[in-house]
């Protein structure tokens, strides 16, 4: 795991706090909201602490994860407009975390080289 100052430690760290936060909000008044919350709220805060304590795994989960959040915010997009921005949100959040979780994987697998000109 990269070092957890580097900037996309820090995105992935803000947009899982920032889903789970929506998530919450989006189930607040719910009628089946402990559940809501053991299935959006639980799983981006248990995965931001594996990120906060660095353990190797937990982007590659996040960004798992992310793609049902994606896949959750598109069919909510879709079908249910009147909800506005919230699943607009839950779609630009779930992005953030799998290019955030991507990137130092990305950089490793394409970056310069120490010597290449």
């Amino acid at each position: 795991m990269s070092d957890p100052r580097s900037p996309s430690t820090r995105v992935l760290a803000t947009s899982l706090v920032l889903i789970a936060a929506l998530y919450a909000a989006w189930y607040r008044n719910d009628a089946h909201s402990g559940a809501a919350l053991l299935v959006f709220v639980l799983p981006p805060l248990l995965l931001l602490a594996g990120v906060l304590l660095r353990r190797p795994s937990a982007p590659l989960w996040s960004g798992i994860a992310a793609l049902f959040w994606f896949s959750h915010g598109v069919m909510y997009a879709w079908s249910h407009p009147e909800l506005g921005l919230r699943p607009w949100a839950g779609i630009a959040l779930s992005l953030a975390v799998v290019f955030s979780a991507s990137l130092p994987g990305m950089r490793a697998r394409f970056g310069r080289k120490r010597g290449d000109s």
